[in-house]
């Protein structure tokens, strides 16, 4: 298969959820469920996930604009363009804009998180913001754990 060139705040799919926009430059039907790749934008002041772990993929983040707040087994990092943080399958974390402009970054999942981000979509984009034990929910079906 041969794939084009996807640019900035461009993908195969778009989704936003806590005030972040998601283009999915690489899904998991493209690769076997491989990876997935998006390209992340953080608002000011925005949102965080919840802190958790995955239990079934590894994350990493490579920032490409402003400044990342990664919090790592209960230790921030604070992460600048270029910089990049591996986050281990079973390590807790969360991560979010630790500036005062919008922040842009990379974030790999292996195998592929694109599904999560799909629903996440879904639960953000109603008429009322969910609740946190939505949230979790949908979490807990892809593997991830509250911590």
């Amino acid at each position: 298969m041969i794939v084009g060139v996807v640019g900035r705040g461009e993908g195969e799919k778009k989704f936003s959820a806590r005030g972040s926009v998601m283009f999915f430059k690489a899904l998991a039907q493209q690769n076997g469920g491989d990876f997935s790749l998006m390209e992340r934008t953080l608002p000011p002041s925005g949102r965080r996930p919840p802190a958790h772990r995955h239990t079934n993929c590894s994350e990493a983040y490579f920032v490409l604009d402003g400044q990342v707040s990664v919090v790592v087994e209960g230790e921030e990092l604070i992460v600048g363009p270029e910089g990049f943080v591996l986050i281990p399958r079973g390590t807790a974390h969360t991560f979010g804009n630790a500036g005062e402009s919008e922040a842009r970054l990379l974030v790999i999942h292996a195998p592929a998180m694109d599904a999560y981000f799909a629903g996440l979509h879904e639960l953000w984009n109603r008429n009322e913001p969910p609740t946190p034990d939505q949230e979790r929910a949908l979490m807990g079906r892809f593997g991830m754990e509250p911590v």
